[in-house]
């Protein structure tokens, strides 16, 4: 019974896969932001090329 105790203890102030979530969490976040720009920025530069496009066959 005292081995439990130590190790729920332990396990209790180890904080190593806090961090791990953390930065997973940081990674998820910078993702999401780079793909909702890409989209805004992408459907622009999409429609101006398919104006000079159609444009350019007239």
């Amino acid at each position: 019974m005292v081995r439990v105790v130590r190790f729920l203890k332990a396990f209790g102030q180890n904080t190593s896969g806090a961090t791990a979530i953390e930065y997973g969490l940081v990674v998820t976040f910078i993702s999401i932001a780079i793909i909702a720009s890409v989209q805004a920025v992408g459907a622009n530069v999409v429609a101006s090329f398919y104006d000079e496009i159609v444009a350019a066959f007239k």
